[in-house]
């Protein structure tokens, strides 16, 4: 019942999210997927840009989205008992709902919370291989690989990146939606009721 339970928070984390960017993004004027993800709640300083709804859609959208992450994690330590992964789990969703409580324009807030949200979220999903089975083991460790391996490129290769040509949103993207992705898959895994393995 509680890795259903956790199982169902993930889910609907993954299906908040989803929807709730690109909502944010229909309603935002001549957005592009260029751009950051989190101008939807708000650009940098120093002359921050807020556009409505947009802005607070998506920070509700991360603050309930860290929510979910953070329900899902306890449920999956009461039922598993697994640190290696409840841990983790536990810090992304922080991360997530750190990202909704402070927009943008908050810094150095909000880069250290998207920070966090990423480097966990990459570790969370990778770990998360060593206690499924397989084929979703190899999801896990692909999807994880690809986030990891997209944000650490941004800080070694800079401005030789050839993600570049993505724009720092679509580079961006490639870091949060194997994430995203993550979480609906593994959610869904998990309501199957399946034997965590150790």
């Amino acid at each position: 019942m509680r890795l259903s339970r956790a199982g169902a928070a993930m889910f609907l984390a993954g299906g908040i999210s989803f929807m709730g960017i690109i909502t944010g993004e229909a309603l935002y004027p001549d957005y592009s997927t260029r751009q950051d993800i989190s101008d939807l709640g708000s650009t940098q300083p120093p002359n921050p840009i807020i556009h409505e709804p947009s802005a607070t859609l998506f920070n509700s959208t991360m603050l309930v989205t860290g929510a979910l992450l953070l329900v899902a994690a306890y449920f999956l330590h009461r039922s598993t008992g697994r640190r290696v992964l409840t841990i983790p789990l536990a810090v992304f969703g922080f991360g997530v709902f750190g990202v909704g409580v402070f927009p943008g324009n908050v810094v150095p807030w909000h880069g250290l919370f998207a920070l966090l949200t990423f480097f966990s979220g990459g570790i969370t999903v990778v770990l998360s291989s060593r206690v499924v089975t397989r084929p979703f083991k190899y999801f896990c460790l692909l999807f994880g690989v690809i986030s990891l391996a997209t944000l650490v490129s941004v800080f070694v290769l800079q401005e030789a990146n050839p993600l570049n040509v993505l724009g720092s949103g679509g580079v961006e993207r490639w870091v949060a939606y194997p994430l995203l992705l993550w979480v609906t898959g593994f959610g869904g895994y998990l309501l199957g009721d399946p034997d965590i393995g150790s």
